[in-house]
């Protein structure tokens, strides 16, 4: 296909697609399925080789949020039955993530729920950051906790948080009917924010939620635009007691051009897949490490992922590595002062719907609710994690 050698010189060469581009990747057919991951593989291995980083996500509080996302069961109104508990203690997080650290991750998230932290809850936070990096040389630390006021962003850098993340989920367009209680601009502004604190920023997307082709193009080529160093793919887990719990629009093939369209229009950012992989990749999970260089090891937030040791099986088998602690994930260009991926205006554009050519309506996906299972496990509670 003229496409993909297209996208694939581009990817080379860091060079952003054409929207027409993208949406074409996301029209492709089943019949041409194995061809987009081939090529998206080969930019993929240019700049990552067959690493694969893995991460650790501690959730610090979780519940009872005042923000109304209507993707999450720990959302204002949420009837869901996750596990609700206040802030861990420094102790308490630190012994979640060396689970996480010892299964083989060299990065750890700390999320927590709420619209954004206080002051207090940053001070909590550098604790318990400062609690993990003394007990793991060389861990990377991430901190997920809402949007963040004037020099919180700082702080956190300087407690020694690596990175931050808070996803964009969806497009400009659409995000007023997913969430009403902040905006896309707030969102925006938070991960401007940690960019200038000198955090690493995380930003990435939630699909599943009954968005177009256009809405996915829109916000990963804003993604592109807002330069994160990683890009979170989310796959909808339609959670029961959530406004979205009956949302099944996803098929293991879109999610694969999904993240193909991603790997093209940021070729050498790590693209992780996170939430949702078990739910609707299922047995085509190990074609997927074809297109992104990280995933989570083990649990979700407030859901059960698959056992972390069938992760590090999957990764073997499929003939990849795990990435080692004193491997840099990034490309050299990448580093600090590297001049990054660089902002890019979008080249062309996508009249009304159609004009690119659009998938063909998917047929109604069986809900897998089978797959969906509340964490009971690890931080939160007095059982083991799963890791």
């Amino acid at each position: 296909m003229d496409l993909l050698t297209t996208l694939v010189d581009k990817g080379l060469r860091r060079e952003l697609p054409t929207r027409e581009e993208a949406l074409a990747v996301l029209a492709t057919s089943d019949d041409d399925l194995l061809d987009v991951v081939a090529a998206a593989g080969k930019v993929r291995r240019h700049w990552f080789g067959r690493r694969v980083k893995l991460n650790y996500l501690v959730n610090l509080k979780s519940g009872l949020c005042p923000e109304d996302c209507s993707y999450c069961s720990q959302r204002l109104g949420s009837t869901a039955g996750i596990l609700k508990y206040s802030w861990l203690k420094p102790d308490e997080a630190s012994k979640a993530a060396a689970a996480g650290l010892a299964g083989g991750a060299k990065r750890v998230c700390l999320v927590a729920s709420g619209r954004g932290p206080t002051d207090r809850d940053v001070d909590r936070v550098s604790d318990t950051i400062k609690a993990i990096k003394d007990q793991n040389e060389g861990v990377e630390v991430c901190a997920c906790l809402g949007l963040l006021s004037d020099g919180q962003a700082e702080r956190l850098r300087q407690a020694g948080a690596d990175a931050y993340n808070h996803n964009l989920n969806t497009s400009e367009a659409t995000y007023g009917d997913i969430t009403t209680t902040h905006t896309y601009a707030d969102r925006v502004d938070t991960v401007h924010k940690a960019h200038a604190a000198g955090l690493s920023a995380c930003s990435g997307l939630i699909a599943g939620m009954g968005e177009s082709d256009e809405d996915l193009v829109d916000v990963v080529f804003s993604l592109r635009e807002l330069d994160p160093d990683s890009v979170p793919v989310n796959f909808l887990i339609p959670v029961e007691g959530t406004p979205l719990a009956k949302e099944w629009n996803l098929t293991p093939q879109r999610c694969l051009r999904i993240l193909a369209m991603v790997r093209f229009v940021c070729p050498d950012v790590e693209v992780r897949i996170a939430g949702g992989r078990e739910v609707h990749l299922r047995t085509m999970q190990p074609l997927a490490l074809h297109l992104a260089n990280s995933i989570f090891l083990g649990d979700y937030l407030t859901t059960e992922g698959q056992a972390g040791k069938a992760d590090l099986e999957m990764i073997a088998d499929a003939g990849f590595e795990v990435e080692g602690a004193d491997q840099v994930t990034l490309p050299e260009h990448r580093a600090p002062g590297g001049g990054g991926c660089g902002s890019h205006e979008s080249e062309g554009g996508c009249g009304s719907q159609g004009v690119c050519g659009s998938a063909p309506a998917a047929a109604v996906q069986e809900a897998r609710t089978d797959l969906v299972a509340v964490r009971r496990r690890g931080a939160g509670t007095d059982l083991a994690p799963n890791a």
